[in-house]
């Protein structure tokens, strides 16, 4: 079974190029020239999508939290809901920056956390949703998500997997234009605790839809690994400068690292090769001149029966391999063979 996912005008495959996200979430710190620097830098990054959060905040949380203190070094706010909103794009911002991202060539979406977000930006109408991992087992938010059409990428950080499964399950059936994430919900991730290995799980449980990586690793040696068992989709934190203000700048990549990351993504698709072990035309030179080959120890004069003495094994790779050593002991040589010339099939002669 073929898995495809359709985002934009890209096609996500086994096959084809990662497809590469930077999540800029709330590092725009509520400045929406700021949003606008990170989409034109992510997009030199090479990414194929940019992604923000947004939340209805007085619905989402209950009233204790949101008027909760937050004085701190992170705060944009006295309390949370002030924090919270000070973050918060509306719909100017949304179509602002859905026209500067369509001028880049770049997907811009975002993640829904409660119904009244889905619905607005059902309304800016962009063109797929991200679940985040909190709302895993929020079945009611994902159905609402499914029932738009549009694709929907599900991160699973914290769940386990009959959790997923029972996502899987309440929104295939409305929509089936799903991938899911495996994701560690810790920020950062320590390499230890990213579980891998849950990528080559999710594949064979889930053999119709496209697997990816929501990765709080602060660096991009695991998305390679990631890439090796399966993963197509990629999400990484993406700031401009990690000593930003704000939480989720610490660990996210800053431009140099998002480069790396998207042209190693490249990379490694192209590595991966066919599997078929043969020999390519770049190897042919260079093995020329290390290999070895079958030639004469010292010169060696026609009708001698070839002895062990009578054969090294040198380079280059000019003559009979030395796996043909059994083959050329006990015959004898047609013609004389200096020193150092090469055996060849067509001088030897019967068995002495």
């Amino acid at each position: 079974m073929q898995r495809t996912l359709t985002l934009g005008n890209h096609v996500i495959c086994d096959e084809n190029s990662c497809f590469c996200i930077a999540e800029i979430g709330h590092n725009h710190q509520g400045s929406l020239e700021k949003a606008m620097e990170m989409f034109r830098v992510a997009k030199e990054c090479g990414v194929n999508a940019v992604k923000l959060q947004k939340r209805d905040n007085k619905s989402l949380f209950v009233k204790t939290l949101y008027d909760s203190s937050y004085d701190n070094e992170n705060s944009f706010g006295l309390t949370y809901g002030e924090h919270r909103e000070a973050l918060e794009f509306g719909e100017a911002e949304y179509l602002a920056l859905k026209d500067y991202a369509r001028e880049l060539g770049l997907l811009f979406f975002a993640t829904a956390f409660d119904m009244p977000s889905v619905d607005f930006l059902e309304k800016i109408d962009l063109p797929f949703y991200k679940a985040a991992s909190g709302d895993l087992t929020n079945i009611p938010l994902l159905r609402h998500m499914a029932q738009t059409g549009k694709p929907l990428l599900l991160s699973t950080g914290g769940g386990d997997f009959d959790d997923v499964r029972r996502a899987y399950d309440a929104i295939m059936p409305i929509n089936p234009r799903l991938a899911i994430l495996q994701c560690t919900a810790a920020y950062p991730a320590d390499p230890k605790d990213m579980n891998l290995r849950v990528i080559t799980a999710f594949r064979e449980a889930f053999p119709d839809i496209v697997i990816g990586l929501s990765d709080h690793q602060s660096g991009i040696a695991m998305a390679l690994v990631a890439y090796a068992l399966g993963a197509r989709i990629f999400e990484k934190h993406f700031t401009l400068n990690r000593a930003m203000r704000g939480t989720d700048h610490a660990f996210s990549l800053e431009p140099t690292g998002l480069r790396k990351l998207v042209r190693d993504l490249d990379r490694a698709r192209e590595a991966m090769g066919d599997g078929i072990k043969r020999q390519i035309e770049i190897e042919k030179k260079p093995l020329y001149k290390m290999g070895k080959a079958l030639v004469a120890a010292r010169d060696l004069p026609a009708g001698r029966r070839i002895e062990p003495g009578d054969v090294a094994i040198k380079s280059p790779a000019a003559g009979l391999p030395p796996y043909e050593l059994d083959t050329v002991l006990g015959r004898t040589l047609k013609a004389p063979l200096a020193a150092d010339a090469p055996f060849s099939r067509d001088m030897l002669g019967e068995d002495g």
